[in-house]
This record gives structure tokens, sequence and C-alpha cells, in this order.
């Protein structure tokens, strides 16, 4: 066999091997390749990422809920010079090819070759347009990845390119590529950077915002404000090169300071971020169940929130700390309480992510040590553990809807932080009682029932004594449940537990009237030793004006597809858990509470029909008032999250810290004339009547009786009459008992 021969064997069998390779090549990788193509119908009607939008009752969209912050804006809007910009820097023959710009490719590619590196891109504007518009479907890790989205963006490059003018590929390039900060689209990256709309930029400020493509992070002006500049610089320089500016308009672009002014979309953190954030937490459970995505299918929830009265709940919530925090941080001593602060600080550096992502021990020790002694850090501590914290709930009597939800203190300008009205369990204290003489009118005893305000010791399941006092420290004689809830006297509240309100059909009332925390059936209950949410406990409350009828609150009314279509909608549920005879009944002293009581605060600010009870837990931990009008019930928690700070005197009453709260929203929101609430007042169903009863024996009084009052009662349970007034010579028939 000669040489030549050879050789011609060896070039056949190799192009046998190219020719297997190449059909191989055919039969399964262009497949794939196409396989990972947006469809025909994808490319017509490219799906943008919608936001969802959440309503207040009164129809204000109160938030959005999106992962891309995007408004789109049409390319008629937009000023000359940031298009311009935009094709000097990107794609300088964008109007000339179909896609793929082949001489810059192959430039690129014998420049990369060259060097044994990526040193020079070649995407045109319609490639990347291809890549942030559609999934491609690549991870884009190693070399092959990397060689098949490139085909992929070639080929969609020039599917675009045959579906869509020039102009309809800048815009919608313009309204989606990534700014940086959250900003997707030049609209979105014009308010966030320089708190302008697009149309008022300046050649300056697009050529900043143009520079940012090619790297968000690296060139961000505010971490990076050299190598922005120098982007913007090289931007304009573009725009020279390509006779898009002259020179003496370039030099006095770059001249310009970069002023950067950042905003957001709407500037603050909403109206009601953590019922906004409540409300996504719940469609995030929902959206398993009916295959939505809540950040990118553009749904319309409906909400119950009353925008309006949210404003209210707002301004009284600030207006009342505004003072209340002062006064409390210029009361409370850190020397007194080094303890506190020590288990503060330690807490709060193991719970850092510094201090968590801390590899080793010593990492661990250094970092404790260093923040233990930084002047700004302990500083920082002292602050956060003295803020007082506010959860504020309201919610419509006839429908259950939650109308206004004030989460937090700091509700201005922190939107995900813990919702003090669904997420903190807290004794209620004294706001417990009215579910004790609950049960006690419904066991036939009267308002004028009378039960001993005396000490009394208790041995505890623990084998410990417990001797409750009265908040003030004295007992005496007798007193009547009325007195009881209007004075909010400890003593009877113990007694009533363990005489008339048996504890276990307590914590069954309470759990039926809607209080779904687990409740300690011990005498201590009836001082609020229980921890409750303010929401569920608020709720129960509004059974007294609902005349006995539980419903449960809720926030969502309806939720709505793109298309208007409705995925879910909510109706109210009612139960009836108490009589109307003893719901009225308690709400009678509960409104003597708020009018002769320990809620007579509430009248400082508001003076239509209203009842309620305030509440204070153990030296002055937690300070609460839950009270109601014909149409609205409302609850307030005033406390701190660090449990070990208090109130350091009877600031930290209910009464003090939270009933003054609650009087400033019901005063702003029966005075706000666009709301227009009725005046109105309890009515008392006919099973309960008004009596006069004498002031000494609480019965019924006769013609008598020298002193007497007037009681209402449940016409069932109606008291004997007066058995000492029962004749004219009553004084005589006294002093001689055997003619009586």
């Amino acid at each position: 066999m000669t040489k030549d021969t050879s050789i011609s064997k060896k070039l056949k069998k190799f192009k046998l091997i190219l020719l297997f390779i190449f059909i191989l090549f055919i039969i399964f990788y262009i497949p794939y390749i196409i396989s990972g193509l947006p469809s025909l119908e994808d490319l017509e009607n490219p799906k943008a990422e919608l936001a969802t939008k959440v309503y207040s009752i009164d129809g204000e969209i109160i938030d959005r809920f999106y992962i891309k912050n995007r408004i789109n804006v049409d390319l008629t809007e937009l000023p000359p010079h940031l298009i311009n910009a935009l094709i000097a820097t990107e794609d300088k023959n964008f109007r000339k090819h179909w896609g793929v710009d082949l001489q810059r490719l192959i430039r690129a590619l014998i420049k990369n070759i060259i060097s044994f590196q990526i040193k020079e891109g070649a995407s045109t504007i319609t490639q990347q347009l291809s890549r942030n518009l559609y999934d491609l479907k690549v991870e884009r890790k190693k070399l092959h990845d990397k060689i098949t989205r490139k085909f992929r963006e070639f080929i969609t490059a020039f599917q675009i390119e045959s579906n869509y003018t020039k102009d309809e590929i800048l815009e919608m390039y313009l309204n989606i590529s990534y700014f940086g900060r959250s900003a997707y689209g030049i609209s979105s990256a014009a308010q966030i950077y320089f708190s302008k709309s697009p149309q008022d930029l300046t050649i300056s400020e697009s050529a900043l915002l143009i520079g940012l493509l090619k790297g968000p992070a690296t060139y961000d002006p505010i971490n990076h404000p050299e190598r922005a500049k120098a982007r913007r610089n090289t931007v304009i320089e573009q725009m020279v090169k390509y006779g898009f500016l002259s020179e003496a308009e370039a030099e006095k672009a770059k001249s310009e300071e970069i002023q950067i002014k950042i905003g957001s979309q709407d500037g603050t953190a909403g109206i009601a971020p953590h019922f906004v954030e409540y409300i996504r937490q719940q469609l995030s459970k929902k959206a398993e169940e009916y295959g939505f995505d809540i950040y990118r299918d553009g749904l319309s929830v409906y909400t119950t929130l009353n925008a309006r009265m949210q404003r209210h709940a707002n301004r009284a919530v600030e207006e009342h700390l505004k003072d209340y925090q002062t006064a409390f941080k210029k009361a409370w001593d850190w020397k007194k309480n080094k303890d506190i602060l020590e288990i503060a600080v330690t807490h709060i550096i193991r719970t850092s992510d510094q201090y968590r992502k801390a590899i080793s021990q010593a990492e661990r020790d250094s970092i404790m040590r260093n923040l233990r002694f930084n002047p700004r850090f302990i500083d920082s501590v002292k602050n956060l553990s003295t803020q007082i914290e506010v959860g504020f709930v309201a919610i419509d009597n006839s429908t259950g809807g939650i109308v206004a939800m004030v989460g937090g203190s700091n509700f201005k300008y922190f939107k995900y932080g813990l919702n003090h009205v669904t997420q903190i369990y807290r004794q209620p204290g004294s706001t417990f009682k009215p579910f004790i003489y609950t049960v006690a009118i419904d066991n036939g005893y009267p308002p004028c029932y009378e039960i001993l305000n005396q000490p009394v010791t208790l041995v505890m399941a623990d084998g410990k004594r417990w001797t409750p006092q009265n908040f003030d420290g004295t007992f005496g004689g007798k007193n009547t449940i009325r007195e009881g809830i209007r004075y909010s006297i400890n003593l009877l509240a113990v007694r009533a537990i363990m005489e008339i309100a048996p504890i276990q059909q307590v914590i069954e009332y309470a759990h039926r009237m809607g209080i779904k925390s687990n409740l300690p059936p011990y005498e201590s209950l009836s001082m609020g030793t229980g921890e409750v949410s303010p929401l569920e406990i608020t709720a129960a409350f509004s059974v007294f004006p609902n005349e006995g009828v539980y419903i449960e609150p809720f926030s969502i009314l309806k939720i709505e597809d793109k298309d208007g279509n409705i995925i879910e909608e909510n109706q109210t549920e009612k139960k009836e858990v108490l009589s109307k005879e003893t719901a009225y009944i308690m709400t009678n002293m509960l409104e003597d509470a708020v009018n002769n009581g320990t809620g007579a605060r509430v009248r400082n600010f508001f003076h239509l029909p209203a009842a309620g009870k305030t509440g204070t837990t153990q030296e002055y931990a937690d300070a609460w008032f839950i009270g109601f009008t014909p149409r609205i019930t409302a609850g307030v928690w005033v406390g701190f999250d660090n449990k070990s700070v208090h109130f350091t005197n009877a600031d930290g009453q209910g009464g003090r810290a939270a009933a003054p709260i609650w009087g400033r929203f019901m005063s702003y929101v029966y005075e706000d004339k666009e709301i227009n609430l009725p005046v109105e007042f309890f009515e008392m169903p006919e099973g309960v009547v008004k009596d006069m009863i004498c002031s000494e024996t609480k019965q019924l009084a006769t013609p008598y009786c020298p002193n007497v009052e007037e009681e209402i009662f449940n016409q069932k349970y109606l008291p004997n009459s007066c058995n000492l007034h029962t004749s004219p010579h009553w004084e005589t028939d006294k002093r001689n008992p055997t003619t009586y």
C-alpha cells in the first residue's frame, strides 16, 4: 500500500467521523436547543410579571406584591439622548442588523481566541432582550451551557426581530432591564436613583443609568461613586464617537456632579404595612391551594381594611407615643438595670447574622468581646430595649372585618417587623375579667350581686402559696359585680372564680367567645395570667356589642385573577355563643367602667356611647384597653418586646398607657364626615328589664327603702325584694328583731 493511499483512507475515515458527529448534532443537540426556545405564542405575547394589587374596602391601593419593581413607559415618553446613549454603548449597529451583529461577533470571537479569555462581548440589544424576556432554560455554569444559551439567544433574537419593530424592541428592553437597587425598567430606575420621571433625565443622568446596565452592583453610584462617574463618562464618550453628542455637550455633561436622591415608588412603607404583611402571609398559604403566584400573576386582593380608619389609627398611635416614649426613656435608669442590659446585649449579639455565621468558637468569642464594649452598639441596644411597642386592631362588629391594624410603633418605616396584633401572646391582666363575670351573669347572678372584698390565700399546683391583692392594696366589706368591673377589683374576680364562676366554665366560655390560646386552669386566671394575642381577645370582646354572636375576624374579602375572575370570595361566619340578655348586661357594666371607672380617660377624647375594660399586668409589664361602640370593637396593647423591661410607675396602667390611643382613634373616626358613622346607643333586648334596688341590701327596692338606685336584670333571674325595708317602721323593726 502506498503512502498516498494510506493518507487518503485516513482522510476518508476522518470525514466519516465528522459526518457522524454532525448527524448526532442534528439528531440530538439541535432538538435540545429548540426545546428551550420560547413558543410562537410567547414571542407574540410576552408575559410580563405582573404585580398583585392590594385594595382597601374603600377602593384605595394600599400596596403591591412583586419581585421585579417594574413600571412600563412608552418609548415616546423617553428623551432622545437616553435612547442614543443606549445604542451608542450597547449596540451601535442596532438599526442595521437582524438580531445578531455578525461583524461584531466575528471580531469578538477572534479577540477572545487570541487572548484565551473572554475579553469582549458581542450581544446585541435584541440578544440581551431575548435573554431577559424569556426563560432560555440553561444553568449558565459550564462551557457547554454557555454555548447552548448563545445558540438560543441567536435564534430567539432573529425571531424577535421578525415579530417586532426596532422601536418596540427598544421600548421592551428599557422596560425590563435591571438597573440595580430593585429597579426593573428605566421608569423605576429614574425614580429610585433621581426621584424623577424618566422624561426629566439629563444627559448626564441618562448616561449614568445606561452605564449601570453593564454591572449594576459594580457601578452602583452609592457604593462606588468613582466607578459610576468613570462609567458615565465612558457612555458620554461613546455618544460623541457615534455622532449623538457634540464635544461641547459632552464636556458639559461630564462636568455635572452626580447627585443621587434615592427614592422609592411611593416614598413610604404604606399606610398599613403590618396588615399588608398579614395579607401576604395568608396569600402565601392559599397559593399552593389555588396555584397562583402572588408576585407574578397580577392578582387583585380586596381587603376589609378601611384606609381612612387606618390613617386615624396611625395618627392616634403616633400622637400618644410622641410624649409617652420620651417620658419613659427619661424615667428608665440603666444604672439600676445593669442585669437587664447585660442579658439584652448577649441576646442581640448571639442572634445577629455576624455571630451566627462565625465558623469557630474563637471567632464568636471575638465578636462577643468587640461588641460588648462598643459604645455605639450598647447605645443601640438600650434604645431598642426601651422602645415602647403597640398593637392596635379595630374590627367591624357587623362583619368581623379588620378595618384598621397598627402592628408596631415603627409602622412608618419598618415593613416586616413583628406584628404586635397577631404574633405576640401576652397576659391580658384585668381585660380577662369580663369573661369571668360573663359566666357569673349567665349563671343567674345579677350585676348587683355582692362578693366579699377580702384577702384570700391559695395553694397553687406547685405547692406555693398565692395571696392576691387589689391594685391599691386596700380591701374591705363587700362589693357588687358591677363595682368589680367598674373599679377592676382583683379580689372580687378571684372570689368570683372560686364561688360563682367555676374555672373550667370560664375557660369554656372564653374559648367559645373566640380565645384560641390555652388558658391555665388555676385561680390566677382571674388576674389574666393566660397569654393571648391582641387580635383574639379583641374579637372575643366584639361578642358583647354583637348581642352574643361571635364573628371570626377576617381580612380578605375577595381574590381575583388578572382577568377579573373570582378565585376566592369570603363570607362572614357567625355563631351565637351568648344570650342577648347576658351580652347586653355585660355591655352595660362595661359602659360603666368607661363612664365612671378605670377606663374614664377615654372620655378625655371620645364622648359617644362606648364600653370597655382596662388591663395592667404585674409590675406594669403590659397595658391594655379593649372597648367597643355599637359599630366598632378595638383593642390596644402597649408594652415592650424585651419582657424584662417594664413601665416604672402608674404610667404603665392600661387606663394611661393604652386607653388614650383607643379614645383618640374613636374620636377621629366618628368625626370623619367621609366615614359618616351614625351616633348609636346600645339597645336593650326584651329579656332585660330595669328596676330599682335598695342601695343597702342590693335587692329589689320596696316603697320603704330610703336609698335606691337603678339596675338591670335578666328577667329570668330577678332578685328577691328587700328583706330589710319591709314596712314604714323598718327602723323600729330593726332595733326590735322580735317584732320584725
